[in-house]
């Protein structure tokens, strides 16, 4: 059995997304590649006590748990937040609770999925600052799709299908590199 382990967040709040999707399907290939388990939450999968808790002790268990597999995943996949609503907050509180560490060196894809080509500027700007804080840690991967380059899971377009090759070949190799056997947008 292996114990590599690619976890996958988005940031929608209120129902499955496209971002969701995009998330998993990254998460599924690069699990696939690496021989690795995987898992996909969102942020409201967290739970009310998120918001609020200063500290990883207060959380309820089960948010403490897909915090917990955050730091132990080999790679990590975060989705953007969706055109409205500014969740960026929410993600920096999410990594807030970890200690920084155990993110260092860590392969990290960020996914974004919109409407059009404004839309991914926009998603670009709101992720911006989440680039801010990983980059002190790791070289994150960014690819921005919009709706007509992913539908019903799968991606239509060939450049982002080759984009997204990259970054999964690129996370791991990072892990083959690192030896990181341990499980870690």
């Amino acid at each position: 059995m292996s114990n590599k382990f690619v976890l996958g967040i988005s940031g929608n709040l209120t129902r499955p997304s496209k971002t969701r999707g995009f998330v998993d399907h990254i998460v599924g290939q690069v699990a696939k590649k690496l021989g690795a388990s995987s898992a996909t939450f969102d942020i409201q999968d967290l739970g009310p006590s998120f918001a609020h808790s200063k500290r990883l002790g207060n959380l309820d268990l089960s948010a403490r748990n897909i915090v917990e597999q955050l730091s132990s995943a080999a790679v990590l996949v975060v989705g953007s937040p969706t055109f409205k609503g500014s969740y960026t907050g929410l993600f920096k509180h999410f990594f807030d609770l970890l200690e920084p560490s155990s993110l260092k060196g860590k392969p990290i894809i960020l996914a974004a999925t919109g409407g059009g080509e404004r839309h991914s500027l926009v998603v670009e700007h709101q992720l911006r600052p989440l680039f801010g804080f990983f980059e002190a840690l790791t070289i994150p991967t960014g690819i921005y799709a919009s709706d007509r380059d992913f539908a019903d899971g799968v991606i239509i377009s060939e450049a982002i299908r080759n984009r997204t090759e990259q970054a999964i070949i690129e996370a791991c190799r990072l892990v083959a590199e690192t030896g990181n056997v341990s499980l870690a947008a």
